[in-house]
């Protein structure tokens, strides 16, 4: 783990808030002057604290409104299964998120599609064709609390 001082905390958060800040206005918010806020957000990207910059969507007006969080789990446990089903989900553009979990489900899937017919289509056409799935979980996002 690398420690952060309080700068480099900010610059964080500011960044969360906009990976699109200028440097003069991030430099302005940490109360530094620009060449040593840049200096720091390079060494922080250097240190691969910063991995990458994204960009927030509208999902609504990429077609993509309905969000679910759908919970899988495996008839069984072995390699062969667990790469199959990774391999799979991967070239699934419906899902946006796939994450291994613990507990009584094996994978949490997040899947974005326009509404309940197009999941309803994915489910039955395209989930459903990877083998070895035992049991499947679907909970509908009303809205969102907090995005990080």
């Amino acid at each position: 783990m690398i420690n952060l001082d309080s700068i480099d905390q900010a610059i964080l958060k500011c960044l969360k808030e906009n990976a699109k800040m200028s440097q003069k206005e991030l430099a302005n918010r940490v109360g530094l002057t620009i060449t040593p806020t840049f200096e720091r957000v390079k060494n922080l990207e250097r240190k691969g604290i910063i991995e990458g910059y994204t960009v927030q969507l509208n999902k609504e007006k990429i077609g993509k409104g309905l969000q679910v969080i759908c919970q899988v789990s495996l008839k069984e446990h072995s390699k062969e299964v667990i790469e199959t089903f990774e391999n799979a989900i991967i070239h699934l553009s419906e899902i946006e998120s796939c994450f291994h979990i613990a507990g009584d489900y094996d994978y949490s899937l997040l899947i974005e599609v326009a509404n309940m017919e197009q999941y309803e289509k994915f489910l039955k056409e395209r989930l459903s064709s990877i083998p070895n799935i035992a049991n499947v979980q679907s909970s509908f996002v009303m809205s969102k609390v907090k995005i990080v």
